[in-house]
């Protein structure tokens, strides 16, 4: 290769490898491009969502050639400049973090559909169906709808989901954005809860002993009565909404607060443009996500968008309603929790962390700051405890 020319990498690369490896090219004078693709085999017909990285002048080269190939919406092609090289990547893991807590999510719900409202396969079927055409509408919904319906033509009876092992794959993405959301010190529990969730299944044999030792509610068996179905249904598609906007709102402030770390100035309100097509978290929420950050493209969070708190606050106690039963019937819903945890947690103004500082201080002299003056402090809490000396000397290096 010559001076002048450009590499892209459109695999789902780990960013800080793209990063290396761009600068090993630039000694050469070859300008290397990261990109973060999404669509499955559909995006590959049809067009994907692409997400570029690297030199403002490989962009413009390409800039053409990308905005043919990617999927098309009603603002555009669903690709932009993501930022410098190793952005595109990060954006599309975390993407991916997102799709990992949108799928559990779902899973959860199909799971309280079927073992608490009692509902079967074409029932559940049709409520995905349904969902698909209003607030919900999207692509892993409307698959979903379908793959509860298919009849398995292995047996010739029954349904293919029924008959598929409840043990889920992963290549790794899920387990980056975790890993990621951490090293920014950013909470995404619904991500999180997602990819433990699928640890967890995967100890299918471990899981297959526990269930006859490990015993749940008396009632757990117990359906809904057909009177109560409608409205607990109807409960289950605002949990699910709600939860959807923590999923994206995690994921967007470990974006956010990554692009703020490396300098990348990454524009969220053009990222979540871009996942508006030709990519699996593709949904009509993602309009009113756009226009949160259209709005303010300085957002501390997704949840705190006067329209977004609005929507998140008319969900509420169905929200709640939907965790209660299910802890009254034994029903893992990690995510479902996980998400209105998180919001609780963010919403308060005073968290019990004093005592968590506290403890820390007390065993380890790590120090505590205090709500009345400035500086750090430390505490003798007991006659055993020394004086530590100069505080500040204990606190260098910590963020």
């Amino acid at each position: 290769m010559d001076k002048g020319d450009i590499i892209v990498d459109g695999g789902n690369e780990w960013y800080p490898n793209s990063i290396r490896r761009a600068k090993a090219l630039e000694e050469k004078g070859i300008m290397f491009v990261s990109m973060g693709i999404s669509g499955g085999e559909e995006g590959a017909r049809n067009g994907p969502s692409l997400m570029p990285s690297g030199p403002r002048d490989a962009y413009s080269e390409l800039e053409r050639i990308l905005s043919s190939c990617a999927a098309q919406v009603k603002d555009g092609a669903c690709t932009t400049y993501i930022g410098p090289v190793g952005a595109g990547n990060f954006v599309k893991m975390i993407h991916n973090g997102i799709e990992y807590g949108d799928m559990q999510l779902i899973a959860e719900i199909y799971d309280i559909l079927k073992n608490v409202v009692g509902l079967d396969n074409e029932e559940i079927g049709d409520v995905f169906s349904e969902w698909n055409n209003g607030m919900l509408e999207s692509y892993l919904i409307d698959i979903t709808s379908k793959i509860l319906k298919k009849k398995d033509d292995v047996t010739g009876k029954g349904y293919v989901v029924d008959y598929i092992l409840d043990k889920t794959g992963m290549k790794g993405t899920g387990r980056w954005s975790v890993q990621s959301a951490a090293e920014v010190s950013v909470a995404a529990p619904t991500i999180s809860s997602a990819l433990d969730a699928r640890y967890i299944s995967g100890r299918k044999d471990e899981r297959a002993i526990a269930s006859r030792l490990l015993k749940g509610p008396a009632n757990a068996s117990s359906k809904l009565k057909k009177a109560d179905k409608r409205k607990f249904i109807e409960y289950l598609s605002k949990a699910l909404y709600a939860s959807k906007i923590c999923s994206y709102a995690q994921g967007l402030g470990v974006i956010k607060a990554a692009s703020d770390e490396n300098n990348w100035n990454i524009n969220l309100s053009e990222c979540v443009r871009i996942w508006k097509g030709g990519c699996i978290i593709r949904a009509k929420l993602l309009d009113k996500i756009q226009a949160a950050f259209t709005s303010n493209p300085s957002l501390a969070n997704l949840m705190v968008d006067p329209k977004i708190a609005g929507e998140l606050t008319s969900c509420l106690e169905s929200w709640r309603s939907v965790i209660i039963a299910c802890t009254y019937k034994g029903i893992p819903c990690a995510s479902l929790s996980g998400s209105l945890n998180y919001y609780d947690s963010y919403r308060t103004a005073d968290l019990p962390a004093n005592l968590t500082q506290a403890q820390r201080d007390y065993f380890g002299g790590h120090t505590f700051e205090r709500n009345d003056r400035e500086g750090p402090f430390h505490c003798a809490w007991t006659d055993t405890h020394k004086d530590i000396g100069n505080v500040n000397e204990r606190t260098k290096g910590e963020t």
